[in-house]
């Protein structure tokens, strides 16, 4: 069974030679991210392209497609953290985590928060920053 990437691949892959070109490329590119010029497309695919040849193979396609969902991942983690860090201090308090549990219908007290931020709480300093956030996300 084809996985996501290879059906992606294999749409864009028109001549079917196993690779994608930088014409080939731009469709692709295009389809998920605007209007690129080909030029642009070549910068950001650069870094994945196999040997010389200037032509993106299956395995540098499916690294393309991880980092965009890496990047996009990054960005809805970022997202629900700044819900959660209600206070303006960039770092997720007992208090706020309570005040966010409650709008989402779920009733804590301030002594549950502090022991839920506590098992991902890595300097002790009694809060969640960002990157502890992430931690505790992606366990």
């Amino acid at each position: 069974m084809m996985n996501k990437c290879e059906n992606v691949f294999n749409y864009f892959d028109k001549n079917r030679d196993g690779k994608l070109t930088p014409l080939e490329l731009h469709s692709y590119i295009g389809s998920i991210s605007g209007d690129l010029s080909l030029e642009e497309v070549q910068l950001v695919v650069a870094p994945l392209l196999s040997g010389e040849n200037g032509v993106l193979g299956k395995d540098e396609l499916e690294c393309l497609v991880e980092s965009e969902n890496e990047e996009e991942k990054m960005e809805d983690l970022k997202k629900t953290f700044r819900m959660y860090e209600m206070e303006g201090i960039e770092c997720i308090t007992p208090r706020s985590l309570k005040r966010m549990l409650s709008k989402m219908g779920e009733s804590r007290s301030v002594d549950e928060c502090v022991g839920m931020i506590d098992r991902f709480d890595l300097n002790g300093d009694g809060v969640l920053s960002f990157d502890e956030f992430k931690i505790m996300m992606l366990s």
